[in-house]
């Protein structure tokens, strides 16, 4: 047929070609959106059991190092690894008793890991990491998003032996900062370590990281901290812990009976999956009725596959937990053991898949997910989330949702939000007043909101390795971190260092979301900063929703703690008597009246609106771009909240 048979044919052949390849992509996202969450990626799968490598202490510990990390959790190990590939002369010091590094990931058992992708899928849907360097390469050693913790801590000690530059020291009695002090600066000089063996050592540092996870070499350097949920004027109040515990006899058929199950709970709703190492899912747990109410409550299940035939579960929330006090940690170790035998047979009962599973066991340590927040040169803000900003001096990435687990037995947690894509600050690892120190993890310079997205793995362990490639640099150039965190030139020079370690470090842009082109924006920014707007796992705040009488009274209530002297009054009280306050449209002038209440303002509900705009609690711009004056909107009461906040907010 000569050329024009051969075009033809070939002409088919790519078309049969293309049509297979979009039939496999259809095929392949079907697959994907029932097996991906994010948070979660298909994994490497199962692999053979690896045996336990011993971790050995360094025999000759020095009196001086380039860098002191201490903590052996994922983002000290980082840390003290970029440090070493940069040339510094490094100690790994551990103050718990820890056999085998990687510290909440292996102590903690907590075998799944919240990942973090880059908006823009890949090749046919395919996620990519935003956080590579040292963490894909400790990443692409292990099994998938969720892990064996042998494999795991394997992975981190032969990562660190490697380092010829690094010394380790473990199970050490206690780690103190070494400080010198000016008029109106301290500089921490480096750390005093009681051995195992009760041998003191004085070890002095050019610079030192604080990987602990609450920020303790900090704390006692004398760095600003703030506790649990204090910036949102809940004083007392922090998540709750985990004790993440193991159920035996997971095997592969039993993994593909949970997957079938998953399926059908889920209704294609895409709430719940499974891959190869992770599920989450099983929701009814949630109606566990506890035997310990006041302390115990659980939640769906996420579980991490484990190379034999095991899982590890994160479910079981422990409330009233003083993460510095090692009694109210043990007791409630103690509560996780008396409280797990009956979760185990409420698992069955209401999923008989789990028949023939048994406990067998408890992480040796809490999965403790906040304590201390750093006041440092930048506070990450849950406004910088909300719209996806970029920052100068990026460091890292964020992405995961925004998840704030429960407070109390009474609380139901919230996703506050779903970031796309976030950038860390440098600033934010190098706290105020306090020289010679960066602090990287979970007790990093967040505000409580943004920390329950950037706690995350992957952003701790990018964090470390910045950190530990500033050190060099603030060495070579005899600068301080904090001189350091003001100079756009260095902090191009570390950027650089950390792209050329194999970090993506790439200045970036997203298109605005459709709330934020609202009238409304400036009162959303205000009632989610505040805690009191959620939206959910796809942002829907509903600005333009009707609201009603009983959700303006719940917004008052909750900003009240914000500034209970001026806010003391009660705000139900224009409504006493009302019948379903919550299906009763809101009218401006109930809204005012409200207000005015909460305020202990002597107005009638008709001259309300006025007086609060005589005081300056309510701006005129504000009263006039309400369209519908009887029918008051979401982001209508968020921004009369706006107004109200701006003017009764306390001076920091």
């Amino acid at each position: 047929m000569g050329k024009a048979g051969y075009s033809t044919g070939n002409a088919r052949g790519w078309l049969l070609a293309i049509i297979a390849l979009v039939l496999v992509a259809a095929v392949g996202a079907a697959v994907y959106m029932f097996t991906m969450k994010k948070g979660a990626s298909p994994g490497n799968g199962k692999s053979k059991q690896q045996a336990l490598m011993e971790v050995k202490s360094s025999k000759d510990i020095k009196s001086s190092y380039d860098v002191v990390v201490v903590g052996t959790d994922p983002e000290g190990v980082a840390a003290a690894i970029s440090a070493a590939r940069n040339g510094m002369k490094t100690l790994l010091v551990d103050g718990k008793d820890r056999t085998v590094l990687g510290g909440l990931m292996t102590e903690g058992w907590l075998n799944s890991i919240d990942m973090n992708y880059e908006p823009a899928k890949g090749v046919l849907g395919t996620p990519e990491i935003m956080n590579k360097g040292i963490f894909g390469e400790w990443y692409g050693k292990i099994e998938g998003d969720s892990f064996d913790i042998t494999t795991a801590a394997n992975a981190f000690y032969t990562m660190v032996a490697k380092e010829k530059n690094i010394d380790l020291l473990m199970q050490a009695k206690s780690i103190e900062p070494t400080v010198a002090k000016s008029a109106d600066t301290t500089t921490v000089t480096g750390v005093t370590v009681t051995k195992a063996d009760g041998t003191k050592l004085s070890i002095q540092a050019k610079a030192v990281i604080d990987a602990t996870q609450d920020g303790d070499i900090g704390d006692a350097a004398g760095v600003q901290f703030t506790h649990g949920r204090e910036d949102l004027g809940d004083v007392k109040s922090r998540m709750a812990v985990t004790a993440v515990f193991r159920l035996t006899n997971i095997t592969p058929e039993r993994w593909k009976q949970f997957a079938k199950t998953i399926a059908d709970e889920d209704k294609g709703q895409q709430k719940y999956g499974i891959n190869a190492m992770s599920l989450w899912g099983f929701d009814k747990m949630q109606n566990y009725p506890a035997v310990n109410k006041e302390r115990v409550r659980m939640r769906g299940l996420n579980g991490g596959r484990q190379n034999d035939n095991t899982m590890l579960v994160n479910a079981l929330q422990i409330f009233g937990v003083d993460p510095f006090d090692p009694k109210s940690k043990q007791e409630a170790q103690q509560i996780a053991k008396d409280e797990l035998p009956h979760v185990l047979e409420y698992l069955k009962k209401s999923y008989p898949d789990f028949e023939g599973v048994e406990l067998d066991g408890i992480a040796p340590e809490l999965y403790v997910r906040e304590s201390r927040h750093m006041v440092g040169e930048y506070r990450l803000s849950i406004i910088d989330l909300l719209e996806n900003r970029d920052q100068w001096d990026r460091i890292a990435f964020g992405g995961y949702p925004v998840d704030i687990q429960r407070t109390s037995p009474a609380d139901n947690g919230a996703v506050v939000i779903d970031p796309d894509k976030y950038a860390i600050p440098f600033r934010s690892i190098v706290p105020l007043k306090v020289d010679g120190l960066l602090v990287v993890g979970r007790a990093a310079s967040y505000d409580t909101l943004p920390h329950g997205s950037a706690r995350v793995i992957p952003v701790g362990m990018a964090e470390g390795e910045a950190a530990g490639a500033a050190a060099k640099l603030a060495i070579e150039q005899n600068m301080t971190f904090r001189q350091m965190s003001a100079s756009k030139e260095t902090i191009a020079k570390l950027q650089d260092t950390l792209n050329k370690q194999g970090m993506e470090l790439k200045p970036y842009s997203l298109k605005p979301a459709p709330f934020m082109e609202n009238k409304s924006y400036e009162g959303l920014k205000t009632a989610v900063s505040l805690g009191l707007a959620t939206g959910g796992y796809k942002n829907e705040f509903n600005l333009d929703g009707a609201s009603n009488e009983q959700r303006m009274v719940n917004l008052l209530n909750g900003m009240r703690k914000f500034n209970p002297e001026a806010l003391a009054g009660n705000p139900a009280a224009p409504i006493a008597g009302q019948k379903e306050p919550d299906k009763q449209p809101l009218s401006l002038d109930t809204a005012a009246a409200m207000i005015a209440a909460l305020l202990k303002l002597d107005a009638s509900q008709g001259e309300a609106l006025s007086a609060l705009q005589a005081k300056g609690y309510l701006n005129k711009q504000t009263v006039d771009g309400i369209g519908k004056k009887q029918e008051l909107t979401n982001g209508d009461t968020y921004m009369l909240i706006n107004d109200v906040y701006k003017k009764v907010k306390p001076a920091k």
